[in-house]
């Protein structure tokens, strides 16, 4: 029955099932929320609305938009960052860009700030959310300043919480406040330290702004990504003292290092709190835990032993909010290719090109031109032109059919998995004729080379398939009636990328020394729960 509706949707006449969902049923939902790599998730409130934004690195578009009206469901909107200004992004920096963003939403204005380590602080705006958003602006040029967030303070004043990334700054674990001007585009005075946490809370980083009840309040993660935990510090003067108190942990669950996010209330006034977790290849992935306070205090998630340190929820009961149930819903993932644009959930490696795809050239199909590798490379890490979405759940399918009759000799073109280490299985064209190759390279960003198998194949499009299943074990396949399908390779295990989760993508590329002249057209890719 499944192959039955990967074919139907590769035929655009029928919408295959997620392959991941937060909810349990009408009342319960079940974390991950968001199975999928929003690393560094930060959420506000407007209205009965619920905004989302998260890293995006060297990835492009970046700083995706979701929208939510339970916290639950998230569907993807837009993305504030469609490329970046700057030529270095041309090419893949992967790890670099654009690292923990923070969305408020002040004087009618929904602002996204961020850090780049190598460049400043930075932020965009826009009247709505869907956009258009205005073009980055450089509210402080600095070397090693990451993570900001904004307070608005009711006095008038505007501050900026920052932390340090010690590769470039040469410092981590401490905290810094500076002050904003009024319209908050620049930092108009001296950064201050507010917070030490090298004795009792190291590498604490991400720090989200906020205040209540005449206290100020920094969340911010402690401990390292895979181990940490969430630490809150109060005070009653923005720039401190701060007192200190770890409000969220592992505990005995399996969520390691619960680590940084938002804190949000709904419009019935309950607290909630989101925050990711790392699942090494399949990224970081989103998580909601129910809050309270006491004493002044927030308590994230359940706390059985009522000492005020919370562990991880694994289900709970839906968050009460405004406006009626919410349309169950989860991040895009297969595309059909029938629309004027992409889809929401594909990303390039690097500022994209027009000349790469087309959606109207071949109408339903996406075309993509096979590009010519840069030179003196040995795989396909420093590809800018590959077109990648995240792993969307622990188990899954990806099916794509290819025609590849216009590919040119020396080019190829097909399904990959991408990471650290990377697998895809692709058509090449040879001047023998076309044969199938399932390669995989380890270490891809120390330059490894691809070793794989290969068969001589025939006719001139064909089904490829890339089955994951927990822990990241994939599999490929490839069939000539989309019916039955036929393993190539060894399984692969995928990993994650530089900060990120690995992915699965499209791509078409050529030899280095030729000039652009064949592609591949793609009748949708469906992504669908595992066989």
């Amino acid at each position: 029955m499944l192959v039955g509706l990967l074919v139907a949707a590769c035929t655009h006449t029928q919408r295959t099932p997620a392959a991941w969902s937060p909810n349990v049923d009408a009342t319960t939902y079940r974390n991950p929320i968001i199975f999928a790599d929003y690393s560094d998730p930060d959420v506000v409130r407007v209205g009965n609305d619920f905004y989302m934004t998260a890293s995006s690195f060297t990835s492009f578009p970046g700083l995706p938009i979701l929208h939510s009206r339970d916290l639950v469901n998230w569907r993807l909107i837009a993305h504030a960052l469609p490329t970046f200004p700057d030529s270095a992004f041309d090419v893949p920096q992967h790890g670099n860009g654009v690292w923990a963003p923070s969305i408020r939403y002040h004087d009618g204005r929904y602002h996204i700030y961020w850090g780049d380590p190598d460049r400043g602080i930075y932020v965009v705006r826009a009247r709505d959310p869907h956009g258009p958003w205005d073009a980055p602006i450089l509210v402080k040029q600095a070397r090693g300043w990451i993570d900001p967030a904004p307070l608005w303070d009711s006095d008038g004043n505007v501050y900026l919480v920052h932390a340090f990334a010690n590769s470039r700054a040469g410092i981590k674990s401490v905290l810094h406040v500076a002050p904003l001007s009024a319209d908050g585009l620049r930092v108009i005075g001296d950064d201050r330290l507010v917070f030490d946490g090298r004795a009792h809370h190291p590498t604490i980083e991400g720090p989200k702004f906020y205040k209540r009840d005449g206290y100020y309040y920094i969340f911010a993660p402690a401990g390292g990504v895979p181990t940490g935990w969430q630490t809150v510090l109060r005070s009653r003067s923005v720039y401190g003292p701060y007192e200190d108190r770890i409000v969220l942990e592992q505990g005995r669950t399996e969520v390691n290092g619960p680590h940084q996010g938002a804190w949000i209330e709904t419009s019935p006034g309950e607290d909630w709190f989101v925050h990711f977790q790392d699942r090494g290849a399949y990224g970081r992935i989103v998580h909601l835990e129910p809050m309270a306070w006491r004493d002044g205090w927030p308590v994230i998630g359940r706390d059985d032993e009522g000492d005020g340190r919370g562990n991880p929820v694994r289900t709970h009961r839906k968050p009460a909010v405004a406006g009626g149930d919410a349309e169950t819903a989860v991040p895009q993932t297969t595309d059909t290719f029938d629309g004027r644009e992409l889809g929401l959930q594909w990303q390039w490696q690097a500022n994209p090109r027009a000349e790469w795809w087309s959606l109207s050239a071949r109408p339903g199909w996406l075309r993509l031109s096979a590009e010519p590798m840069p030179a003196d490379i040995s795989n396909l890490w420093p590809v800018p032109s590959l077109l990648l979405q995240k792993f969307p759940a622990p188990a899954f399918t990806s099916t794509t059919r290819m025609s590849f009759d216009s590919l040119r000799s020396g080019e190829r073109a097909g399904l990959i998995v991408m990471g650290l280490d990377y697998a895809y299985l692709a058509v090449r064209r040879t001047s023998a004729g076309a044969e199938l190759a399932q390669m995989r390279v380890r270490d891809a960003d120390r330059g490894g080379t691809e070793q794989g198998v290969s068969v001589p194949l025939t006719g001139s499009s064909v089904f490829l398939r890339v089955s994951v299943s927990a822990g990241g074990t994939c599999r490929f396949a490839w069939s000539a009636d989309g019916m039955r399908f036929t393993e190539l390779g060894e399984p692969f295990t995928a990993r994650e990328g530089k900060w990120i989760g690995a992915k699965v993508g499209l791509f078409a590329v050529a030899r280095r020394d030729e000039t652009r002249g064949g592609y591949a057209d793609f009748d949708a890719l469906v992504v669908a729960p595992p066989d």
